[in-house]
């Protein structure tokens, strides 16, 4: 743990900037020791912002330097538990629901790969397994959906119907902008952009940049023009 926050002070920050980056990290790592004590496996160190919601801790397992920004909420019960490699950073507000708080069938989970982030306000529906890759930016206020209503029968109510969970991958080194929505079964090939507030139903091609609602190719970033 020492040796992660010496890395996070760095080399080139005079004494007065370390000591009161120092003071304001404190409460993060303590905060962050509580809630380490019920996960299923921590490597390094969390830091924990206020009020942070950690629900069956157990399902939950991380690496190196979580963070977990203020009043986030991670609902961890879930049949493939919630996965995070080294440096994810979860951003304020955001949520990650496999499935009901109050109990029922879990959902699947979630895996996010190394230096990875959510960011502030997002959603995170992994009843169906939602899978991220390393080096991914996630932006404010994105939601990732992994199932769907079924709505066939119209003498049922929609509700009573229940849903289909189908796997939502996200490859390595893509940028999700802010307001985008991604939907189930969709996968989004590495390196690939998707511009703000674009709704993606359909799969992207590795290093395309999509746009629209819905979304739709506008770009390959393997052709320089």
């Amino acid at each position: 743990m020492l040796q992660a926050l010496r890395e996070r002070l760095g080399s080139r920050m005079n004494t007065y900037d370390r000591l009161v980056t120092l003071c304001r990290l404190l409460p993060f790592v303590l905060r962050g020791l509580r809630e380490k004590c019920f996960m299923g496996r921590s490597t390094g160190l969390v830091l924990a912002g206020k009020q942070v919601s950690i629900r069956y801790a157990g399902y939950l397992e991380a690496g190196r330097e979580l963070i977990i920004e203020d009043y986030a909420e991670i609902n961890a019960r879930s049949t493939q538990k919630i996965i995070l490699g080294n440096r994810v950073s979860i951003g304020k507000y955001a949520i990650i629901r496999p499935g009901n708080l109050y109990g029922g069938e879990p959902g699947e989970g979630l895996r996010v790969g190394d230096h990875s982030n959510i960011g502030p306000y997002c959603y995170i529906g992994c009843s169906g397994l939602i899978s991220i890759g390393k080096n991914v930016m996630i932006s404010p206020r994105v939601s990732i959906y992994a199932e769907n209503h079924v709505f066939d029968s119209t003498e049922d109510t929609i509700k009573s119907q229940g849903v289909k969970r189908k796997t939502v991958v996200i490859e390595d080194d893509c940028w999700i902008a802010a307001n985008s929505i991604i939907l189930a079964g969709v996968t989004i090939g590495k390196g690939s952009v998707v511009a703000a507030g674009s709704v993606v139903s359909k799969d992207v091609p590795p290093y395309s940049v999509v746009a629209g609602v819905p979304a739709r190719i506008i770009k390959s970033r393997l052709t320089h023009s």
